[in-house]
């Protein structure tokens, strides 16, 4: 390298370094408004993660962590899929686990701030709690493949059904699912997305029932889910048993930050019961309403969606104008962080 190379490269890393102190001092006096939200199934895509896998060494490191511990090249899965591999859900819920983590990593190295909450979308609570230091990475990846097992298993292919419901509130639909419901043949609200746009999850021919009775109520579309899992509903309580005799060998530690969470939509600050809620989460409908809501009251007026995907901005934005959103998914969002803040 010559003289006049080395010289630039050092101003160019003097500007890099200035400008990032710039951006943590611009967002330190935010950060008592800002939560951080974490995206769920559905928001996976081939290519996730990898800008940031590429350039950042300690991105590179989740990735070849998540691999070691899965035995999965969780590299050559978020970035070449094929999406029918990507897609399976023991393989979908640790990838978006470990590309949000890689994003979320990167963003606390480059920029100094702790932001008031943190929520995550059912899966994404999951990387919220890691986002906490109440849950290490390695016990979060690993727990997530275990639960997308647990998930798949616990119902028959084809019994199972999900469909989401547009044009009707939360409680319209929740009294169509009550209707419907037998005690052979659930459905039940699984996520509450937002004012107008509410997930139903059970037995297959009670979702479909539910189905036909909203479009009689003047539901604007009824969209099946392309999915088997039955999530959030009263059949994934066996999963949920699984699932809780695995949390005997996990250690939770001290939430540096409050989770809002998805069963009961507010702060918990005691790790105390985490995992209590994380296994009747399975079972429970997402909050996500609610959990907005919440978090307008106590204060905040930024949620940054942080993982791939833009699902939770949207939500946001229909559940609560005001809020202003901000998707960091690739470098080039982390670089106008402090412009759109």
């Amino acid at each position: 390298m010559s003289q006049k190379s080395g010289v630039r490269s050092q101003k160019s890393e003097v500007r890099s370094k200035e400008q990032e102190k710039n951006l943590a001092s611009c967002l330190l006096p935010l950060a008592s408004r800002i939560a951080f939200i974490f995206p769920g199934q559905g928001s996976q895509c081939i290519g996730m993660g990898k800008e940031f896998y590429d350039r950042y060494p300690a991105a590179k490191a989740v990735f070849q962590e998540a691999s070691d511990i899965l035995h999965l090249d969780m590299a050559k899965l978020c970035f070449e899929g094929p999406d029918t591999k990507l897609n399976l859900t023991q393989n979908t819920q640790p990838a978006i686990l470990t590309a949000s983590v890689a994003i979320l990593n990167i963003l606390e190295q480059e920029v100094s701030i702790k932001p008031k909450f943190l929520a995550g979308h059912s899966l994404g609570e999951y990387t919220a709690l890691v986002a906490s230091k109440a849950l290490d990475f390695k016990d979060a990846v690993r727990l997530v493949e275990i639960r997308g097992r647990f998930m798949q298993d616990a119902v028959p292919h084809g019994t199972g059904a999900m469909a989401a419901v547009l044009g009707l509130t939360g409680e319209i639909v929740e009294g169509i699912c009550k209707e419907v419901s037998t005690e052979k043949n659930i459905v039940v609200p699984a996520n509450f997305n937002s004012p107008e746009q509410t997930v139903i999850s059970g037995h297959k021919e009670a979702v479909e029932k539910a189905s036909r009775l909203a479009k009689d109520k003047q539901a604007k579309r009824v969209i099946p889910l392309p999915v088997s899992v039955p999530s959030h509903s009263p059949l994934m309580k066996p999963a949920a048993k699984r699932l809780a005799k695995e949390f005997d060998s996990i250690q939770i530690k001290k939430l540096n930050i409050p989770v809002i969470t998805n069963v009961e939509a507010e702060p918990l600050s005691s790790e105390n019961r985490i995992k209590e809620l994380l296994e009747r989460q399975l079972y429970s409908p997402v909050r996500w309403v609610e959990s907005v809501k919440k978090m307008k009251q106590e204060g905040i007026e930024t949620a940054i969606e942080i993982g791939p995907g833009k699902v939770l901005t949207g939500l946001v934005k229909s559940i609560d104008s005001e809020i202003k959103t901000i998707n960091i998914e690739k470098i080039e969002d982390l670089k106008q962080l402090a412009v759109n803040l």
